[in-house]
């Protein structure tokens, strides 16, 4: 029965896209998550890992094949479900790997089987989505590439990748109880960033061009020594770049070297090239490097924050050109992040990001417009973030078995609003401050397109306005635009948008008293999130969920719902 269900699942992705072929296979993995004692940053804590990994081991696949992935949770006190952040899931919903919303939480020492269809080429990456899971170290790298017989756009020579994270040596249980008190104990800023799990806390690489720092070691532990990307003079390589950051926002520059970007969150995008990018948490992607400078020696590869003050190191890396000695450190100071706060910095490298020549346009006009306005607010004490000033509550039964058994309880009478009051004021914080709590799932008709537009806004404390990426399980979305202060919907706001090429995408920013215009198909049955990626602020109540043609979903394994109310239902007879 299992086979059948991978033959299905695979069979309706390769309905939609052009990368199947007979020469498909299946990728088995056999992993075990567990609590480990690891030094990301040379300070030893304890930390989740896979298979006495971490990162977590790297998945490498071809378009068209199926992933099998039988999970085992060693940890001894708490579930765990893993996400496959970019994979949409197409045919298995059950698969997506988001707890109470898509399957149960994998209880202690039990195994669950995930098997899903990788349908389309590019940098993806998985992570936990239970609890605060990702931010204690449950991620890894997830590439796919063409199927055979087909070719990528562009031409490079060797392949490099950089997963970057951030890293707080509080655990996950200390900020998620300082997150949910009252008064609120404000985690603070990570104290370090990660490139591919390493880091170095307390010093830097680049001692000698920041007087007063302490200068790290080369060598000794293996857990935190620096990166060190070997390439060979006059070639092209692509780097593979994704973000799992718990909070930070990032800009990457290499010292000397233009980067070509050439892929978004597993789209193709019209070339462009930049001296450095912002990458935020949730997002992916490819750029192309040319090593045509001077071969004697090395170049930093530097990772600062963005969009918040940066009170984080930033992390460094070294290019290093063969036959070089991979700890020979660069002569000149690593490249310098641009300044936390140049929004318009930040957008112009945004809005340069269009979709490439080929790529499916969208829709000419929408079914339905959902205006989701992102405040923070007030619960008897407590410190929430709210949508159209609802702060999104998981229920105990995964609304994926609760809505396709036609559960009473599966959801709450009043559905949210599709909008919110136009005399808002996004620029001054909440005139009300106080909220409440919801479920925040929005019904989609099969096959409508759906326009997305997320409204930023003022925070509880003055001049403040946060960055927010939304990251959309199930789906890619076209992003058709961007715009300054309260969106109105009308003929000045509809001129911004850009239905030629917008790019295709997983993930996107709003920026400070900003607003983002998405738009998607509704054509993936299934129940889907859609949240901020920033897991604070997802903790906190930042998120919707999008409930779709569920009466179009197919046999779903009991092993994945089979929790709460849906647990007592199928005991008495009900079917998936």
């Amino acid at each position: 029965m299992r086979a059948l269900f991978a033959w299905c699942a695979l069979l309706l992705a390769c309905a939609g896209v052009m990368h199947c072929t007979e020469a498909a296979k299946a990728r088995h993995l056999k992993w075990e998550v567990s609590h480990m004692f690891w030094s990301p940053d040379c300070e030893e804590k304890v930390l989740i890992g896979i298979n006495g990994q971490f990162p977590g081991p790297t998945i490498r696949a071809k378009a068209g094949d199926t992933i099998v992935v039988e999970l085992k949770n060693g940890l001894h006190t708490e579930g765990v479900v893993i996400h496959w952040h970019g994979v949409r899931q197409i045919g298995t919903p059950w698969a997506d790997g988001t707890a109470a919303i898509s399957q149960c939480a994998i209880n202690p020492e039990e195994t669950f089987t995930y098997r899903f269809v990788v349908d389309k080429p590019g940098t993806y990456f998985y992570h936990g989505h239970y609890g605060m899971q990702r931010a204690a170290g449950l991620y890894g790298s997830l590439i796919v590439d063409v199927a055979d017989g087909e070719e990528e756009p562009f031409k490079y020579d060797g392949e490099l990748n950089l997963l970057l994270s951030d890293w707080y040596h509080d655990s996950i249980y200390n900020q998620m109880v300082g997150l949910s008190s009252s008064p609120m104990r404000w985690i603070g800023e990570p104290q370090s960033l990660l490139i591919n799990g390493r880091g170095q806390f307390n010093c830097s690489l680049a001692a000698a061009h920041t007087p007063g720092t302490k200068q790290c070691t080369a060598g000794g532990n293996r857990h935190c020594a620096p990166v060190i990307l070997p390439v060979e003079p006059n070639k092209t390589y692509r780097l593979r770049i994704a973000s799992t950051t718990s909070l930070a926002s990032l800009n990457l520059a290499i010292g000397n070297h233009k980067l070509t970007v050439v892929e978004a969150d597993g789209n193709y995008v019209e070339p462009f090239v930049v001296d450095d990018m912002d990458i935020y948490s949730g997002d992916s992607y490819s750029v192309l490097l040319t090593t045509d400078q001077d071969p004697s020696s090395n170049y930093w590869v530097s990772i600062g924050v963005r969009g918040r003050t940066p009170k984080t190191a930033p992390a460094l890396a070294l290019l290093n050109y063969r036959p070089n000695r991979g700890f020979k450190l660069p002569a000149i100071a690593p490249p310098v992040t641009p300044l936390w706060n140049d929004t318009a910095h930040s957008k112009a490298f945004t809005t340069h990001i269009k979709a490439r020549a080929g790529t499916p346009p969208p829709p000419a006009t929408s079914d339905r417009r959902i205006e989701l306005l992102n405040t923070q607010n007030k619960l008897d004490g407590h410190i929430k973030w709210s949508i159209n000033n609802v702060s999104m509550v998981l229920p105990a039964t995964p609304y994926l078995g609760s809505l396709k058994l036609g559960l009473k309880t599966a959801l709450t009478a009043a559905r949210p609003a599709d909008t919110f009051g136009r005399a808002y004021d996004v620029t001054r914080p909440p005139h009300n401050p106080n909220t409440t709590t919801g479920d925040n799932v929005y019904v989609l008709r099969y096959n409508t397109t759906v326009d997305v537009v997320l409204q930023n806004a003022n925070a509880l404390q003055h001049n403040v306005s946060e960055v927010h990426p939304w990251h959309l399980h199930g789906h890619d979305f076209w992003v058709l635009g961007y715009g300054e202060g309260a969106y109105r919907g009308d003929a000045a706001d509809a001129a911004r948008l850009n239905l030629v090429n917008p790019p295709l995408r997983n993930t996107a920013v709003i920026f400070p008293y900003g607003w983002t215009a998405l738009r998607f198909v509704a054509d993936n049955p299934g129940v889907w999130a859609f949240h901020c990626h920033i897991e604070p602020h997802l903790h906190m109540g930042m998120g919707v969920i999008f409930a779709e043609a569920i009466d179009r979903v197919g046999k779903v394994p009991k092993e994945a719902v089979s929790c709460g109310a849906t647990a007592t239902a199928l005991m008495n007879g009900d079917h998936l």
